[in-house]
């Protein structure tokens, strides 16, 4: 079982692949006018944890336990890096996922060496919620703990990188953070019972303004998020 210390360093946000990198598409919203206050950010935050959030944090559990059972780790993964690819369907999104999945690999294996962490160094790179799954399996966490880092992750990243962008006060956004708490143990909760089942059967919820934004955010000459 992982030490608290192991899931506290995981669930830091700091993490290069993390919330200064990434606004989960909150950089774009804020320039398509969506996000403006703390109000619109919450709406903002619940959409993206029902949709997106609910995808990610389901593959990394899955992730997770395919990690932790062992058995055709390599074939496992690669299946769910097959059907995770097959929900997002901006070729610009993909690239940013992969990209966060080497930049997290490469941050793991600063502190951790496991076999488990060879079969998603692929050269393009996985998809960063497998790589967060194994990571907590390595760390000796279990999937429930996967799941929730990763929501944990979106509503930093998102909360985060809006802070910059508008200037709001830290503390109403910290109030937004804790009106989405229930909802993303929730969540939590769901992906880990969908990570038990068929993998073809994973979550598959999306949004076609996410998308559409994460292809327009991808031809900006300046930006400060990779996505």
């Amino acid at each position: 079982m992982a030490t608290p210390g192991l899931l506290l360093l995981l669930a830091d946000t700091r993490f290069p692949s993390g919330a200064h990198a990434h606004s989960a598409g909150a950089e774009a919203a804020v320039a398509a006018g969506d996000v403006v206050d703390a109000p619109t950010l919450e709406r903002f935050l619940r959409g993206r944890l029902a949709t997106t959030g609910a995808v990610d944090a389901a593959f990394a559990a899955a992730a997770c336990r395919a990690a932790l059972e062992g058995d055709r780790v390599a074939a496992r993964l690669g299946e769910l890096d097959r059907e995770y690819e097959a929900r997002v369907l901006s070729p610009r999104l993909r690239e940013v996922s992969r990209q966060l999945g080497r930049q997290l690999l490469r941050t793991v294996r600063a502190g951790w060496s496991a076999p488990a962490l060879d079969a998603v160094a692929r050269p393009d790179g996985a998809h960063q919620p497998l790589v967060w799954g194994v990571a907590v399996a390595v760390a000796g966490g279990e999937p429930a703990d996967a799941a929730g880092l990763v929501l944990h992750h979106l509503c930093g990243a998102v909360t985060s990188s809006v802070v910059r962008l508008l200037a709001l006060d830290p503390f109403e956004v910290v109030g937004v953070q804790v009106a989405v708490a229930p909802i993303v143990a929730d969540l939590a909760a769901d992906a880990v019972s969908a990570a038990s089942g068929p993998v073809a059967d994973l979550p598959a919820w999306g949004g076609a303004l996410a998308e559409i934004l994460g292809e327009h955010h991808g031809t900006w000459t300046n930006r400060l998020f990779v996505g």
